[in-house]
């Protein structure tokens, strides 16, 4: 018996969420190097949505926490996503905003082009108007000398 292509495997399995759930944690934690591409495009998917904390964790929580090469990439794509999401999250739920974005407070363990880049969205983060208490937290302590 054959693999399921992964191509129908989300249509198939689309009434088990947490099937999906699994799934897409999968597809988060791919080393390839169109994983973030994937992610953007799985977030477009009908059954994503970011008022649904396990799917947001099994998506973009595995690909920030568990997906050390692409999450890291020298080009700086994965910090900008978690920056963003994060920003796109606090207003909804700003609980799940700040436990992602705990991906990049270790930004002094690597090297100083990767810390400039963390430093830059985290500092972003930081310049929004309108910020949860939660949020504010773990960016300003993590940038605290």
């Amino acid at each position: 018996m054959g693999a399921v292509p992964s191509r129908g495997f989300h249509e198939r399995w689309s009434n088990e969420p947490l099937v999906i759930d699994k799934w897409v944690g999968v597809q988060a934690t791919s080393p390839r190097e169109d994983t973030l591409d994937r992610v953007i495009a799985l977030m477009g998917k009908a059954d994503f949505s970011l008022r649904n904390p396990n799917r947001i964790r099994s998506l973009i929580g595995a690909f920030c926490g568990a997906n050390q090469v692409c999450f890291h990439a020298a080009d700086g794509r994965g910090y900008r996503f978690l920056a963003d999401r994060v920003l796109d999250l606090d207003p909804l739920n700003p609980q799940i905003a700040a436990r992602l974005l705990r991906s990049m407070v270790r930004w002094r363990r690597f090297d100083s082009e990767r810390q400039r880049l963390m430093r830059a969205e985290l500092s972003r983060i930081l310049d929004n108007e309108v910020l949860s208490a939660d949020v504010f937290e773990v960016a300003s302590k993590s940038l605290e000398d």
